[in-house]
């Protein structure tokens, strides 16, 4: 084989793996979540598959002709690719998002894609290689050329394909592009066509992409959203972000606060001395609470940081959200955003950023906090929504950390905690007293205090150099 196929199909294989490696963070997110764990998982089973991959066909491209084999490698890839979509649908409901349900679902989804594709690479290697004099360079310019397809791959899904296409779209353009290709290579290689059967089987498969409904209205550049209409009344809608319930509105009646935490969040700004605000959301969501202020307390200027453009479209579209002096938006991450806010700007800060259950662990920091207590006004208050239950490490971290920034912290807790299960609980924080809260005693009690001491207990300051927030919130 020459050099430039060669490098060509070594590229596009790898570019392959690293599109299907992007993509499967979305794909698996509605299912297990965004965490660590899930990226550890799938980066660990695409690198098994590669390693596998890369063994199996060299020990093959040794003992068979290597020209029968290229075609059907990247024919098989390409199937493998199509069907891991269908097997993430069915079998993902069933999954827990516990580390080894997220590595067996990665496993049972993408271990054999990117073990089929790796397999180009040796085989390709034994066509171009003539004699041992050229070792060397053959290997080097074949891993130059694979990693320089990774980079494609991942750059191209991350910044561009995954916003443009969806995931589903992604991965039957990927599997088509593949079996196309590897029956082009086949057919070079081999003067051979692909049998009847192998095209009806990979075709059936390529179908079988769009045979699972996707769970999702939107895929926007972070999320898998849906928007679910309640059936008895059109106006009330909720949000639904991989798979978790993240707001209802309704959009007729902003004085409509369902949701716990939502009503917990209106109880703090309630606290504050009447008449308009100044505040700043930490994440934007639904946008429940900026366009509730703006009603019971007009003037109220609210100025909301939101990450993720399609939820700001979104809640445009579908939530009734309408944007103007008093009610601002700033797509970016509010890590870098912070900074650029002025000092003593904001009488209330919300926080209520979620990446899946957990908020983003850059975001949960002493390094945060004591950015968001130069932003508020003295006497301003800090409300952070946080998920957790059971020994609550996470949420007992983070009170530890908001103590170590501000003098006075509290936390809404359930009147009655449940011994297990995750729940909505509440951090406030301010560098002087807190005022009482008119809380509705089925939503909740203002522990602090002695009580505060004890359940906050040793636990550990979250700094940027160690936050392991995944797995505080699953233990």
């Amino acid at each position: 084989m020459r050099l430039r196929p060669a490098l060509a199909i070594v590229f596009a294989s790898s570019a392959a793996i690293l599109v299907v490696e992007i993509t499967a963070g979305r794909l698996l997110a509605p299912y297990v979540g965004v965490s660590l764990e899930t990226f550890t998982a799938i980066i660990g089973t695409i690198l098994a598959g590669i390693a596998t991959g890369a063994a199996v066909g060299g020990h093959l491209a040794d003992r068979a002709d290597p020209r029968r084999l290229l075609g059907p490698s990247l024919v098989v890839g390409g199937g493998l690719v199509w069907l891991s979509v269908p097997i993430v649908r069915a079998v993902g409901p069933s999954a827990q998002s516990r580390p080894l349900d997220i590595v067996l679902l990665a496993a049972v989804a993408f271990f054999l894609p990117a073990a089929a594709l790796s397999a180009a690479t040796p085989i390709v290697a034994k066509l171009r290689l003539r004699d041992l004099g050229e070792t060397g360079s053959v290997f080097g310019g074949l891993s130059a050329a694979g990693t320089f397809g990774g980079l494609a791959g991942t750059f191209l899904t991350g910044f561009v394909l995954i916003t443009l296409l969806g995931t589903g779209t992604i991965m039957f353009v990927v599997g088509l592009l593949l079996v196309v290709g590897g029956a082009g290579v086949h057919w070079w290689l081999r003067r051979q066509a692909p049998t009847l059967v192998a095209v009806a089987v990979l075709a059936a498969g390529g179908l079988s992409v769009y045979g699972f409904a996707a769970p999702c209205d939107v895929e926007t550049r972070y999320a898998c959203a849906e928007i679910r209409v309640d059936g008895r009344d059109p106006s009330v809608r909720s949000l639904y972000l991989d798979s978790v319930h993240h707001a209802r509105v309704d959009v007729d009646d902003p004085t409509d606060l369902d949701l716990r935490y939502i009503r917990l969040l209106a109880d703090v700004a309630e606290a504050l001395p009447a008449g308009p605000l100044d505040v700043l959301h930490i994440g934007g969501g639904g946008f429940t609470l900026p366009t509730h202020l703006a009603d019971v307390r007009p003037g109220t200027r609210s100025h909301v940081v939101e990450i993720d453009p399609g939820v700001v479209d979104i809640a445009r579209d579908h939530l009734g959200l309408e944007t103007g002096p008093d009610l601002t938006v700033e797509v970016r991450d509010a890590r870098i955003a912070l900074p650029r806010l002025p000092d003593d700007g904001f009488d209330l800060v919300i926080g209520d950023a979620f990446s899946g259950l957990s908020v983003p662990w850059h975001l949960t920091t002493v390094e945060v906090a004591r950015e968001i207590d130069r932003v508020l006004r003295p006497g301003g208050i800090y409300a952070m929504n946080v998920i957790d239950g059971g020994r609550s490490a996470f949420a007992r971290a983070e009170l530890a950390t908001l103590q170590a920034a501000f003098e006075h912290v509290a936390v809404v807790l359930p009147s009655s905690q449940p011994p297990s299960g995750k729940h909505n609980q509440v951090l406030v924080a301010s560098d002087r007293s807190l005022p009482d809260l008119d809380i509705d005693p089925a939503d909740g009690v203002l522990r602090d205090g002695a009580f505060l001491a004890g359940y906050v207990g040793g636990a550990e300051v979250l700094t940027d150099d160690h936050a392991p927030v995944d797995q505080l919130v699953r233990g």
